[in-house]
């Protein structure tokens, strides 16, 4: 009797090969079923929340964002020397313009009172001096002006001769704290007598050019930073 030859497709050798073929291809199959079924999907990325109120944030025409947080006037006066030096090498070494910048100080807890116009220095002075604290570096008394936003005081302040309308008027803007204000409002009706919100009131409407109250410095550190500003701590 004859042999199938193992090349036959009825030998026994051909059927035990493709019978070993087709169990590891069944394998593997499920093993590639149960990865898929397994395989975790990837989270999306997050991504802040916009809001209308925050894009005062937005320049377009800037290729670089920086903001500066401030709690104090120590704090400030180094903003206001670095902020400086950022707009200065910027555009030695870099050949760019104002407009080509964003710059952000923020101002709040003791250095919010720095967001206010020589006229509320001169009428609350002696008030606002403890909350900072400062004082007039000539007198050794009381500031009755803004004196980091005073010419006749750049020279005398840690903030190496420049003031805050120096730089505001190249563009920067100050970001003024609306919940220290709201307290220090109340601070100064305590001290001096009035209503404490007819007071807000009035600092909020005595600002220095190019700044603006927001409604809080803290969150102001956070939307600038979610919306691509780099970090300086003051």
């Amino acid at each position: 009797m004859n042999r199938p030859s193992p090349s036959s497709p009825s030998s026994p050798e051909r059927r035990s090969f493709f019978g070993r073929f087709n169990a590891g291809a069944a394998s593997l199959a499920a093993l590639a079923v149960g990865g898929v079924a397994t395989a975790k999907p990837k989270p999306a990325r997050w991504e802040p929340e916009r809001h209308d109120k925050d894009d005062w944030l937005e320049k377009p025409s800037a290729k670089h964002r920086l903001v500066f947080d401030t709690i104090n006037s120590d704090g400030l006066a180094e903003a206001l020397a670095f902020a400086g030096n950022f707009i200065f090498v910027n555009k030695s070494e870099y050949g760019l313009g104002n407009n080509e910048l964003a710059v952000v100080i923020i101002v709040r807890h003791r250095s919010t009172p720095f967001g206010y116009n020589d006229a509320m220095w001169e009428k609350y002075g002696a008030a606002l001096a403890p909350i900072t604290p400062v004082e007039d570096p000539k007198t050794k008394l009381a500031p009755k002006v803004n004196i980091y936003d005073s010419e006749e005081y750049a020279s005398l302040l840690p903030s190496r001769g420049t003031t805050i309308s120096s730089l505001t008027k190249q563009g920067v803007m100050v970001a003024v704290c609306s919940v220290a204000t709201l307290g220090i409002a109340h601070v100064l009706a305590g001290k001096v007598g009035g209503d404490g919100e007819a007071i807000n009131k009035e600092l909020v409407a005595n600002l220095l050019p190019n700044a603006r109250m927001v409604p809080a410095g803290i969150v102001a550190v956070n939307r600038a930073q979610e919306r691509g500003y780099t970090l300086a701590n003051s």
